[in-house]
């Protein structure tokens, strides 16, 4: 959320910023709702003050046709004060939907577009593999080597349901645990804290993070209000809500795990195979919050990208990362780049990995502050990136399959999979 004092300061660069992200949204019809807003603030403030003097003068009053005309005078100003806070009340609703609809303003380096065809690639890694055979889909090599039951999960979970098994369940523990200790040999000078987080989040930290109420529809939600979050991110962000910290604790770094779980509303007919788009699956995600500089926002944003792409490198699987867009970026964010890993059977770049930063978009809504050298309050500055989802399994399964169908597994999982080299067929 943006200060409304900035918002007034600078309506034409918070118009043009939702111009390039290709939202729809009036700030000059949100600035006439808060002129609206400040003066019967004013005007109710003042209706109050009058209210407590003429209530003190009664008290100090002995003369009963004076104390009669005060109390009269009283019944005036109070009617007429609770029509003004009724009315208050109303604005101030429609107030704070307009404010949490304000979106963020992008980086002066995040390029034009509509959507996500208007990325632009900006390196590269890797060799993408020439095989002297048609390539088959991970779908494909792991129904054959018995690592996954979609027929089973589709019984039991419904459309996108899956069984992970054997070498399936293996190869993603390996993959987990060998983050894991990758980010446990990053934590000098500065400690990554591991943690598992809730994926049963209640409302205010899907608020804080920018996912409500824009994307209501793509979230499951209980019979008693709370939703299943589609990314550790929005537990992880929300520890701190409310809390004031101490400068010396930034940057806090923590590396979050939780089962995520997203409708894909919106998605019929994508993906409708595989393991690229479920409804539930489990994420190792970033989480950075540092302080009010867009200097030290930017030096992060580069630091938990590279985080990614060390992960990449280590489990040899080609990617590109891309620039997003405006039209790409989502409400709260500033500048996002996207990695995308080499998908052999689609012959295609799929995004495995998303690192954003925000600077006090999403603390502000959340209240997490800190004091300055100065005594000061400000706003912390967040950013997130994956460090591990499920796509980039599918990546490795499809880039290391071997012509009799068996897949290789990378040098820096084979410790993690008891010194195994190879799936193949027993």
């Amino acid at each position: 959320m943006l200060d409304i004092r900035f918002i007034r300061e600078n309506k034409e660069l918070v118009a043009a910023g939702a111009k390039k992200k290709h939202i729809d949204f009036d700030v000059d019809a949100l600035l006439a709702l808060d002129d609206k807003r400040r003066e019967l603030m004013t005007s109710v403030e003042a209706k109050r003050a009058e209210q407590n003097a003429v209530s003190e003068k009664i008290v100090q009053t002995s003369d009963a046709a004076e104390k009669q005309q005060m109390i009269a005078q009283m019944k005036e100003v109070k009617d007429a004060l609770t029509v003004q806070e009724e009315e208050l009340k109303g604005i101030l609703k429609e107030w704070q939907l307009l404010m949490v609809a304000v979106p963020n303003i992008p980086d002066m380096s995040v390029p034009d577009g509509a959507d996500d065809a208007d990325n632009m690639e900006i390196r590269t890694w890797g060799e993408q593999p020439a095989f002297s055979f048609e390539p088959k889909s991970h779908t494909d090599l792991m129904l054959e080597l018995d690592m996954v039951d979609f027929d089973r999960g589709t019984k039991v979970s419904g459309f996108r349901g899956y069984f992970l098994k054997n070498d399936g369940v293996r190869l993603q523990f390996a993959m987990w645990n060998f983050v894991q200790d990758f980010f446990i040999k990053k934590s000098a000078p500065q400690k990554w804290t591991p943690m598992v987080v809730p994926s049963l989040v209640r409302r205010e930290p899907f608020m804080g993070t920018g996912y409500l109420p824009q994307s209501e529809e793509d979230l499951y939600k209980t019979q008693d209000g709370e939703y299943l979050s589609g990314t550790a991110e929005v537990a992880t962000m929300a520890y701190y809500m409310d809390e004031v910290l101490d400068k010396s604790q930034l940057p806090i770094k923590m590396l979050a795990f939780s089962p995520a779980f997203r409708r894909e509303a919106g998605s019929h007919g994508k993906d409708t195979k595989g393991l690229i788009r479920v409804h539930e699956f489990y994420k190792l995600e970033q989480v950075v919050l540092c302080e009010a500089s867009h200097a030290e926002s930017v030096k992060y944003h580069e630091e938990v990208t590279a985080n990614a792409e060390e992960i990449m490198q280590a489990l040899g699987i080609p990617y590109r990362v891309v620039v997003n867009c405006g039209g790409d970026l989502g409400l709260g964010q500033v500048k996002k780049y996207d990695i995308e890993a080499w998908v052999p059977a689609e012959k295609k770049y799929r995004e495995t990995h998303s690192a954003s930063y925000f600077h006090d978009f999403q603390t502000r809504r959340l209240n997490i502050r800190y004091k300055d050298e100065d005594g000061k309050m400000k706003f912390v500055h967040s950013l997130n990136n994956t460090a591990l989802s499920g796509r980039p399994m599918v990546a490795l399964i499809e880039n290391f399959q071997q012509p009799d169908g068996s897949i290789n597994i990378p040098e820096a999982l084979v410790p993690y999979m008891g010194g195994q080299t190879v799936i193949k067929k027993i």
